[in-house]
């Protein structure tokens, strides 16, 4: 025997002490699904018999169910649930999560059920309760479905539980498994030739055929692999409501394209029924262009419209579609409520100076692992936020028909033949409230997070860490909108066996050996401070993808502050960025109109003067001083007949000490007066608007930074590197003589990256740094 329910919903045992609930729940569902009464009496009593526990267990009971239908899993009371009152709070829980509730009732005869509980080993129920709860049990079972119960399912008793099978349904709005690739079509509202070149754009072969019967009968052909999907609102307001909906009709039946509903949709399908609506919004011209129609048609389109249902669940949960959108805890949910939000959204109550209601802006707060496209709301442009975006883009009001290639993430539009209806609000719309797209949502940022990332797997933030940097950001950080990264401190090698060094490429050499990288990229490290640069073609694009900057962009430093104090220096330093990227043809041919470089800016003491000043230069000049003073004294002393010989000489050691420690600190110093003082070395592009540009192979980043380099000349400096494998020997010790070149010139040394598979391993060092003795010098003192 079968027995179907949804495969996520709250399935209520309903019988009578000793029916065999306990029993049949253990052999149709797993054991974490079943939420018994007696067990969570036990966990509140340690007594399954103390009935004075039942209001604790219950409690409990409830709260452990509510947190398994939150995360969307089936999930099985059983207790007697005889009582109407007893069945009450279950259904509440099943609304307020948005799921079904299924009724099994044990409906045993009388004799049965007091026979098997005189039977039982652990306990007994007096024969007079047991009479009480089946008197109960046979008054409830026809009022079920009355209470809520969307599926009820009666056994009688005479069934083997092993023989009981539970077929698990998925919902209907559950297409988890269609993986797309989609083209997810906004609102057509009628507009059948901007609908037809949009198709003709996407690769779609669409023919009509007059001869099918029925009119606007269509072959539609999509390119391979490819489905369209419709986000309703097909109809209304445009010039051809019939051929669209002939159209979409074609492209469901023929399996290249699904639709969702839109509120248009089900108001149209409300008056083709005869119910009483306004016609009013375009509906009255549908009706109209629906009259001259064949009655065969109008079924067909009654038909259609009255199978959609209001959201799909696609690509493993990583896509949902509805036509106004829909917020995560109702994704792949069935009710009254879902069903409203995905027609029409949430409003706040109020209406704005057009009469038209204020919705509630759900996607700025959306914080959902999956991608919503949806329409209902006409936007200018489509524009990603939170995950979401809405391709309505007013077709019908003379703005473009627009569709989302998936998962693709690319926009394609065909512009509007024309006004066919005025709307009442601007295309545009109100601008958003500054103030709630600068508010952060504390929500976000405090407590415990796992952050699951692309580069490097779940990243867990403990709630001391959040705090602390909540702490440190609010108050010195820039806008954190811009903050795409925050590079992290580069590790040294371990310490040298050479007795003259610190720090030798041997050991950088050995350790990538040791986690079986095969090559590695060697680059000369620049002695200057660690500098993000996200820079936008113009200032429009700043304010779109980011935040508002005058500067089309935005320098900070590896904390996340401001790099510049002075904004001109900031602005001009974007400029030449900027202005290399276009020469070099950088913007189109990655396909972005920005990008975040990671690079070193120099000199070291823009950023580190009050280090220099009141930490390393003082120490050099009392070294300096004081030792050269010393030696004076320690010279006049042995001239009156003291031996001070052996101190004289330690401390004359001392002094050419002083003087490299001094001059160590030269290369890295120098004035800035303008922007051309600065010097910028750019050593990777970490991303761009359509790619994470990290993932790439190292030699890519270094050939496009020498290109940026090449093109400006002065201000946007080379980074020297060279590629070594592992295994070459000679390789190795070349490497090795160019380093020791370099830091005896005043180089600072370099860092030795991975290159191949392991490069984005985050077991592996992402970088290591071998920096020279000169160098080591001022860290470690003279």
């Amino acid at each position: 025997m079968n027995l179907t329910v949804p495969k996520l919903s709250l399935v209520v045992l309903v019988g009578v002490s000793g029916s065999g609930k306990s029993t049949f729940a253990r052999t149709a569902f797993e054991p974490s699904e079943v939420l018994s009464s007696d067990h969570f009496r036990t966990l509140v009593a340690n007594n399954v018999e103390d009935q004075s526990a039942t209001p604790d267990a219950f409690e409990a009971l409830q709260f452990v169910a509510g947190k398994r239908l939150a995360r969307g899993l089936l999930t099985v009371i059983d207790a007697t649930n005889v009582q109407p009152q007893a069945r009450k709070p279950l259904l509440d829980l099943a609304r307020a999560h948005d799921v079904f509730a299924v009724a099994i009732v044990l409906d045993v005869p009388l004799a049965d059920a007091l026979a098997r509980n005189e039977a039982r080993a652990d306990r007994v129920t007096p024969p007079p309760a047991i009479r009480r709860q089946h008197d109960q049990l046979r008054r409830s079972i026809r009022r079920l479905r009355k209470e809520g119960f969307r599926f009820v399912h009666v056994l009688d008793g005479s069934e083997d539980p092993a023989s009981i099978t539970i077929e698990r349904e998925r919902s209907w709005n559950d297409r988890r498994y269609e993986t797309g690739p989609f083209d997810i079509i906004g609102d057509v509202h009628g507009c059948f030739d901007e609908l037809r070149a949009l198709l003709d754009r996407l690769g779609y072969n669409v023919r009509e055929i007059p001869e099918a019967g029925l009119p606007h009968s269509f072959e539609v052909t999509p390119p391979a692999g490819r489905r369209a999907i419709f986000l309703g609102d097909l109809v209304d307001r445009g010039p051809d409501t019939p051929r669209v909906l002939g159209l979409a009709m074609s492209m469901v039946r023929g399996g290249s394209a699904l639709a969702v509903t839109g509120n248009h949709d089900d108001k149209l399908l409300r008056a083709l029924r005869g119910r009483r609506v306004q016609t009013t919004h375009g509906l009255a011209e549908s009706l109209e262009q629906l009259a001259r129609e064949p009655e065969g048609f109008r079924a067909e389109v009654v038909e259609f419209l009255d199978g959609l249902i209001a959201h799909y669940v696609l690509d493993g949960g990583q896509l949902v579609v509805a036509h106004a959108g829909l917020k995560e805890p109702y994704q792949g949910r069935a009710s009254g409520r879902v069903r409203s939000f995905a027609l029409y959204g949430e409003t706040t109550g109020e209406t704005d100076e057009f009469g038209l209601p204020v919705r509630y802006p759900w996607a700025q707060v959306y914080r959902g692992a999956a991608t919503v496209v949806y329409g209902h709301t006409p936007v200018l442009e489509a524009e990603w936020v939170n995950r979401t975006i809405c391709v309505d883009t007013g077709c019908v009001f003379g703005g473009r028909l627009t569709a989302l290639r998936y998962p693709e993430n690319e926009l394609v539009s065909v512009p509007a033949v024309q006004i066919y209806y005025e709307p009442i609000r601007p295309l545009a719309g109100a601008e958003p409230d500054e103030r709630e797209r600068d508010l952060l949502d504390i929500n976000d940022v405090t407590g415990k997070r796992i952050v699951s990332t692309g580069l490097a797997g779940n990243v867990t933030i403990l709630e001391e860490q959040s705090a602390a940097a909540l702490e440190v950001m609010s108050r010195w950080s820039m806008d954190p909108r811009w903050l795409l990264y925050l590079p992290p401190t580069m590790s040294p090698p371990e310490t040298s066996t050479d007795p003259g060094l610190l720090e030798h490429p041997a050991e950088a050499f050995a350790y990538f050996r040791k986690q079986g990288v095969a090559e590695v990229v060697c680059e000369e490290k620049h002695m200057g401070s660690r500098a993000i640069v996200v820079v936008c073609r113009d200032p429009e694009v700043a304010a779109r993808s980011f935040a508002p900057a005058e500067a089309g962009g935005v320098i900070y430093t590896r904390t996340g502050r401001r790099f510049f104090e002075d904004p001109e220096l900031e602005r001009a330093l974007l400029d030449r960025v900027r202005a290399a990227l276009t020469s070099t043809g950088l913007w189109d041919e990655l396909d972005t109109d920005w990008l975040a470089i990671d690079g070193e800016i120099m000199p070291w003491s823009y950023k580190a003067h009050e280090l220099l000043e009141r930490q390393y230069l003082p120490v050099g000049v009392a070294a300096t001083a004081s030792l050269s003073r010393a030696v004076e004294l320690l010279r006049a002393t042995e001239a009156r007949g003291v031996d001070v010989s052996a101190l004289r000489s330690r401390i004359e050691e001392r002094v050419p000490l002083a003087d490299r420690y001094r001059e160590a600190l030269r290369p890295y110093s120098w004035a800035v007066g303008s922007a051309d003082d600065i010097r910028f070395a750019p050593f990777q592009l970490l991303a761009s608007a359509p790619e994470v540009l990290a993932r790439r192979d190292h030699r890519w980043h270094i050939e496009l930074c020498q290109r940026l380099a090449d093109a400006d000349g002065q201000v946007i400096v080379t980074t020297p590197s060279r590629v070594v494998e592992i295994a070459d020997a000679a390789a190795q010790s070349e490497a090795t003589e160019w380093w020791l070149g370099r830091t005896r010139t005043g180089g600072e040394g370099m860092v030795v990256k991975p290159l191949g598979e392991r490069a984005l391993d985050r077991r592996v060092q992402p970088g290591v740094k071998v920096r020279g003795r000169e160098y080591l010098r001022i860290i470690y003192g003279p």
